[in-house]
């Protein structure tokens, strides 16, 4: 499918028939699939010029992926036909139905799609914000850090390194601990993991809520004698000190660590303006968009529907959910469009490519009861694999951008 070289600068004036707020995996894939059934008049607000591959950054940090890959013009991916507006939204009003959009401007819409991702609190985590980048911290959740994640696994020949992960829902639930296996891994392959400490800081009470999978990942933390610590948080970073404050819920009391390599995750939530607007659920602490967890469609504006990862939805927030809430947001939205309830129901399926070595794959999929929805029956999804570790490599990625954002998978 062609796609608009650049965004608009005409005036934005009139009704719009669909508004999309987000250009990421979500909001994209939606207008694709809206576009191909037919639908004219799609305005899609996104304030970033380009658009990332997320998932690879995880392999960029482990280095075994260039960062460039991970990056497209955000103008190759729109969708012939869609208008791209260049603006950060700023607020929604679903009873007048607009969009407030940065230049002050405000786009009137008929249906809305919210689709604008997570916002990533550095601040969220005292000391954190003044230390990643510097003192040996890094983090994959960013592409300006990801590749110095991989410097320092490279440089670290000895001392401790620690992983955490917030205690809040975050994008791709397994991010934290792959990066540890990624690195472990390659200590051990040189050689030095024997004088590494290596401790995983983990919120959860298991290190993954689907039971078995959970029981391989005890096996592989094991294996490579990392110290997982359940039911834990970091606190605090002091990055002049290179120590970080790590809080046991579990029994209350907290611990200073030394780290020589520090991979820290932040608290992750809804964009202030979701999260400060009538749109939110306020069951959420973190302001996601409100949302039926079948149709996806709000439950107090039939003409809003949320979806990835800013949705309040009891799955986990990866791209492969998105992949399969898309075509269940597309087909709804024309349903209402057409006069319609929803038809189309999302049954919480989701995927982690949960990375356990640098050439060992598993490939954890389950729906909102947790119960696995292999795409490949005749495997075993509890075992390690080279070829999902190679799918994930070179096979997710096409599928990816000329699948997935498409609209034709």
């Amino acid at each position: 499918m062609a796609a608009n070289p650049s965004p608009t600068d005409a005036p934005i004036s009139g009704r719009h028939r669909v508004a999309v707020v987000g250009g990421g995996s979500a909001g994209v894939s939606v207008a694709a699939r809206l576009r191909r059934a037919g639908v004219t008049d799609i305005t899609l607000i996104e304030p970033s010029d380009t658009h990332w591959y997320q998932p690879l950054w995880t392999l960029v940090g482990g280095g075994q992926a260039p960062l460039h890959t991970s990056r497209r013009p955000e103008g190759s991916v729109i969708p012939d036909g869609v208008r791209w507006i260049r603006r950060r939204a700023l607020a929604v009003d679903p009873d007048a139905r607009t969009v407030t959009l940065s230049d002050d401007a405000e786009l009137t819409y008929d249906h809305l799609v919210l689709a604008p991702g997570l916002q990533l609190e550095w601040d969220g985590v005292p000391g954190l914000a003044e230390a990643v980048g510097h003192d040996r911290v890094s983090s994959n959740y960013a592409p300006e850090y990801a590749p110095r994640t991989w410097e320092l696994i490279r440089q670290t020949r000895s001392g401790t390194a620690v992983f955490t992960h917030p205690a809040t829902p975050i994008k791709c639930g397994g991010a934290p601990q792959k990066i540890a296996y990624l690195a472990a891994d390659h200590w051990r392959r040189q050689k030095v993991l024997d004088r590494i400490r290596i401790i995983l800081v983990i919120p959860d009470p298991a290190l993954f809520k689907v039971p078995a999978w959970s029981q391989v990942l005890e096996q592989v933390a094991a294996r490579y004698g990392i110290e997982v610590r359940l039911r834990s948080e970091m606190t605090a970073v002091d990055g002049d000190r290179r120590e970080i404050t790590v809080a046991d819920h579990a029994t209350g009391t907290k611990e200073t660590i030394g780290y020589d390599l520090l991979h820290a995750v932040p608290p992750q939530s809804a964009p202030d303006w979701i999260a400060s607007g009538s749109l939110a659920d306020p069951a959420s602490p973190q302001g996601f968009v409100a949302a039926d967890k079948h149709t996806l469609q709000h439950p107090s504006y039939d003409n809003v529907f949320a979806l990835g990862d800013v949705a309040n939805l009891p799955t986990s927030k990866t791209g492969a959910a998105v992949r399969k809430q898309a075509p269940v947001v597309a087909a709804n939205l024309l349903d209402v469009m057409n006069g319609r309830p929803p038809s189309h129901r999302y049954d919480g399926y989701t995927s982690c490519p949960l990375v356990t070595a640098r050439d060992r794959m598993l490939l954890a999929e389950f729906d909102y009861d947790l119960n696995p929805t292999p795409t490949f029956p005749l495997l075993d999804p509890f075992k390690e694999r080279r070829t999902m570790w190679l799918f994930k490599r070179y096979g997710l990625p096409p599928v990816y951008w000329h699948g997935m954002l498409t609209g034709r998978l």
